[in-house]
């Protein structure tokens, strides 16, 4: 029998209070002492809060292995600043860095920026595909040996290892290089939630983890064939797209308050990790993006209820094995497209 597929979990921190930056660092204490994949943090124009990228880039000393993931909305935001600062957190944290791509097409966020008329959800997808082509562009555009550093002679940088990105997307251009080295993951994880028709196919061009809603394992594991046939038809390795379910999670103490599925669980942490337990042994997903009601109180049940349940079963690992998101999530590093095929300088 060949030997299961890793399960790879991940956990929402956000929540009220929102302004409580120590706050977001004992949750994703708590998440690393229960050796999840990656924390998210939501984010978006109209609501609360501290920059959700901002934030995790203040958490990143604090912690040591968990991967960090703010959502980072496009449609308002220069993608050349988008980028460098995903692979600014990815060098503040060694390697732990994503970004979850998101869209704005509300009208009362447009009006808070006022630079464009509002985009309808396929126009800004579209366009959050387009920045998240470039960003891997310009990660690349300084290869990983690029920098010298050499003092005797003052060269900083070797220029032939530099690359200049000329793109043009259909509401932007951006002539490079980044003003960022090459980070440590080369490219930091790009996340996209596909649970909507209007951003599968972002996701599947563009994402490294693709989060989807579903009732039924059945139906994600529909879902998910969608996302990987139409990764391949895009001319990518449908293997190396992790798809994990978005379960909004209430851990009680007694039995089960709701049916699972639909995107949501009440029960108790023994219950969620029968389920979790089920959908991957069938093959539904790679995993599970975990949105506790009450996080403070819902993450420690989570960690010290669910993994540790999965864990006595085998089912998640007993401690990290490698220092990157990338590593946590078995996918490669990728190599920059400039230095395998010249490029142009």
């Amino acid at each position: 029998m060949p030997a299961p597929a890793p399960l790879h979990l991940a956990a929402e921190i956000g929540g009220p209070p929102h302004d409580d930056t120590g706050r977001l660092v004992r949750l994703a204490r708590t998440a690393e002492e229960g050796l999840l994949d990656f924390v998210t943090l939501a984010d978006s124009f109209g609501g609360p809060g501290p920059d959700a990228l901002g934030a995790l880039a203040r958490i990143a000393p604090e912690t040591g292995r968990i991967g960090l993931v703010p959502t980072v909305t496009t449609t308002h935001t220069e993608p050349f600043h988008v980028q460098a600062g995903v692979a600014t957190l990815d060098w503040v944290s060694r390697g732990r860095a994503g970004w979850r791509v998101d869209v704005s097409t509300s009208a009362a966020e447009n009006r808070l920026v006022g630079r464009r008329e509002t985009l309808g959800p396929e126009a800004a997808w579209a366009e959050a595909g387009e920045v998240a082509e470039v960003s891997r562009l310009l990660w690349d555009s300084w290869e990983d040996d690029a920098e010298i550093r050499d003092t005797s002679t003052g060269r900083f940088v070797d220029r032939d290892k530099l690359h200049y990105v000329d793109y043009r997307g259909t509401a932007f251009g951006i002539r490079g290089p980044s003003i960022v080295p090459r980070s440590p993951q080369g490219h930091p994880v790009t996340v996209v939630d596909a649970s909507a028709a209007v951003s599968r196919d972002t996701a599947a061009r563009h994402a490294d983890v693709a989060l989807l809603r579903a009732r039924t394992a059945e139906e994600a594991a529909g879902l998910g064939a969608d996302l990987r046939a139409r990764a391949a038809a895009h001319g990518r390795d449908p293997g190396a797209l992790r798809i994990l379910a978005t379960l909004v999670v209430d851990l009680g103490d007694g039995p089960a308050a709701s049916a699972p599925g639909g995107g949501h669980f009440g029960g108790s942490p023994a219950e969620l990790a029968d389920l979790i337990a089920r959908w991957h042994a069938g093959g539904a997903v790679d995993g599970f993006h975990l949105v506790p009601l009450a996080p403070d109180t819902g993450l420690a049940r989570l960690t010290g209820g669910t993994v540790a349940a999965l864990r006595e079963r085998g089912l998640f690992r007993d401690r990290y094995e490698d220092t990157t998101l990338r590593g946590h999530l078995r996918l490669a590093r990728p190599a920059s497209q400039y230095a395998t095929t010249g490029g142009v300088s």
